[in-house]
C-alpha cells in the first residue's frame, strides 16, 4: 500500500482540526504535516506542534525559495505547508493529514496528485455561526469576514473527491477514517499490484496442474 496525503478543508469553526487530531490518535498509519501561520498562537496552541509560527518577512522568505507546497493569504495572514513536511511522513510510510483551506488545496494537488481531497460541512449555517461566536476570539467585523470567505470556499466543493457533515465530531471522524480505508485499498495504491497478481496466477497453475486428473485430455 503507497502512502498518500489527505485533504481535509472546510470553513472556519466547521472543526476540520479536531477531526484531525482525534484520526491522529486513533490510527496509527496517519501523520499530521505541521503548517506554517504568520497570525499568533491562540491560548492552547503550542509552536511547531500545532502550527510553525514564522514571521511574515520569514515565511514570504521561504516561499521564494519555493519551499512551500502550497500556501495563501487567508483573513490577513500567511498560511502554507512545507513540502520537506510532507515528504517526511509520506517517507516514514504513512498517510499525510492535513487541514488546508480551498486556495492551498488547489495548489496542494498539483505538488502531490495522488492526494485525496474531503471537504467537511457544517450541518447547518446556524450551527456554523453559533461555533464561529462561542470561539469568542472574533470582533464582528471578523466574523463577518469569516462568513465571507465560507461563502466564497463553499463554491469549491465539486473540486473535493468526498464531502463529510460534521453533525456529530465521532461520526464524521469514522466516516474520514472509511475513506482514508477505501482509498488505501484501490488498484493503483496497492503496491507491486502486477508482481503480488502474478505470483498469484503462477501458484494456482502450479496447483491446477497438481490436481489435473490423469485421465484428461490434453
Amino acid at each position: 500500500m503507497s502512502a498518500f496525503p489527505v485533504v481535509l478543508s472546510a470553513p472556519s469553526g466547521v472543526g476540520k482540526t479536531t477531526i484531525a487530531r482525534e484520526l491522529m490518535a486513533r490510527r496509527g498509519d496517519v501523520g499530521y504535516s505541521v503548517s506554517c501561520t504568520t497570525r499568533q498562537p491562540r491560548a492552547n496552541e503550542v509552536t511547531d506542534v500545532d502550527y510553525h509560527f514564522l514571521s511574515d518577512e520569514e515565511f514570504v522568505a521561504r516561499e521564494g525559495r519555493g519551499e512551500f507546497a502550497e500556501s495563501a493569504l487567508v483573513h490577513g495572514k500567511r498560511y502554507g505547508t512545507l513540502r520537506s513536511e510532507v515528504q517526511r511522513v509520506l517517507d516514514a510510510g504513512r498517510h499525510v493529514l492535513m487541514d488546508i483551506d480551498v486556495q492551498g488545496a488547489r495548489q496542494f494537488i498539483a505538488s502531490f496528485p495522488a492526494s485525496v481531497l474531503v471537504f467537511v460541512l457544517p450541518p447547518s449555517l446556524d450551527d456554523l455561526v453559533e461555533r464561529l461566536r462561542s470561539r469568542n476570539t472574533e470582533t464582528d467585523a471578523q466574523l463577518a469576514e469569516r462568513l465571507r470567505n465560507s461563502h466564497a470556499e463553499l463554491q469549491d466543493v465539486h473540486r473535493y473527491h468526498y464531502i463529510v457533515v460534521n453533525d456529530e465530531l465521532g461520526v464524521a471522524v469514522d466516516r474520514v477514517s472509511a475513506i482514508i480505508d477505501a482509498e488505501s485499498s484501490k488498484r493503483d495504491r496497492v503496491y507491486a499490484l502486477d508482481t503480488q497478481v502474478s505470483q498469484l496466477v503462477q501458484r494456482l497453475e502450479e496447483q491446477i496442474k497438481r490436481y489435473k486428473s490423469p485421465h484428461a485430455t490434453s
